[in-house]
């Protein structure tokens, strides 16, 4: 599991409960229930007005993503990529049939079957980039939900601290009242520009980043899979697949591949 989305989220609520502590404040004095579940509970209803029911109702696996998501190294792709060539090059594609069934990224034994079942090269391209573009607007509906809420968040706080405000007019004549009235009052107003600021933007970064790295592990598959059914030397093949990675990744791949090698 990549963990960076839960280091950055908790750090950034350590920090401002931190802060809040170190000014003489205490952390209860924020933690206000009404005023929470007016910014959450609205912000996810806004953000819902604003899609379709389907971006809603799957918002709790997509947030279970961007914290839980595993993020594979493309290296990894690349050598089993790799050793299929090898065995095609080496036995023939239908070989293959039975390595399939061994294959644990879906998009890569889907792109094998149909390699293996005939498929015309342009048709299996069209196929696979059809399936790559299908999935980055999904992604990005789903993403977009939680932008959205990042965007109502910070002003659903102001109508809660309109409504604090209010409320605190309507007890002028409680004097001793007027203080913690007024600075609840300004709670939901915190709690808008903190979930929108810590929670809500950078999760929809996180699962548009995470979007970007799955379409280039399934560009880097359509590469090797087209590599492999055109009969294309082992050694071209990995070399056309490092050229695809970033340049830490490549070195990482070609040192691998030398290491193998000198073994």
């Amino acid at each position: 599991m990549d963990i960076s989305t839960v280091v950055g989220v908790v750090a950034g609520l350590i920090i401002i409960f931190t802060v809040q502590i170190l000014e003489g404040g205490s952390p209860a004095s924020i933690i206000l229930i009404p005023s929470m579940l007016l910014v959450f509970g609205g912000a996810f209803a806004a953000g819902m007005a604003g899609g379709v029911l389907k971006d809603a109702t799957g918002a709790g696996k997509q947030l279970q993503k961007a914290f839980t998501a595993k993020v594979t190294p493309p290296t990894k792709l690349v050598e089993e990529v790799v050793k299929l060539a090898e065995r095609a090059r080496r036995e023939g594609l239908l070989a293959l049939e039975d390595a399939v069934k061994t294959v644990e990224h879906p998009f890569l034994k889907r792109g094998l079957q149909l390699a293996i079942d005939g498929t015309d090269p342009d048709e299996l391209h069209d196929i696979l980039h059809a399936e790559i573009a299908a999935k980055k607007k999904a992604d990005k509906a789903s993403s977009k939900l939680f932008e959205n809420m990042g965007g109502y968040a910070p002003t659903i706080g102001i109508i809660g601290t309109v409504m604090g405000l209010v409320h605190v007019l309507e007890n002028l004549d409680k004097p001793d009242t007027l203080g913690h009235s007024i600075a609840a009052a300004f709670v939901a107003t915190l709690w808008g520009v903190l979930s929108a600021n810590v929670i809500w933007l950078p999760v929809a970064a996180r699962l548009a980043r995470l979007s970007g790295v799955e379409a280039e592990e399934m560009e880097l598959v359509v590469d090797g899979v087209l590599a492999i059914q055109a009969g294309s030397n082992p050694r071209l093949v990995a070399q056309k697949l490092r050229s695809l990675l970033p340049p830490d990744e490549a070195k990482k791949a070609e040192a691998a591949a030398n290491t193998k090698k000198a073994a």
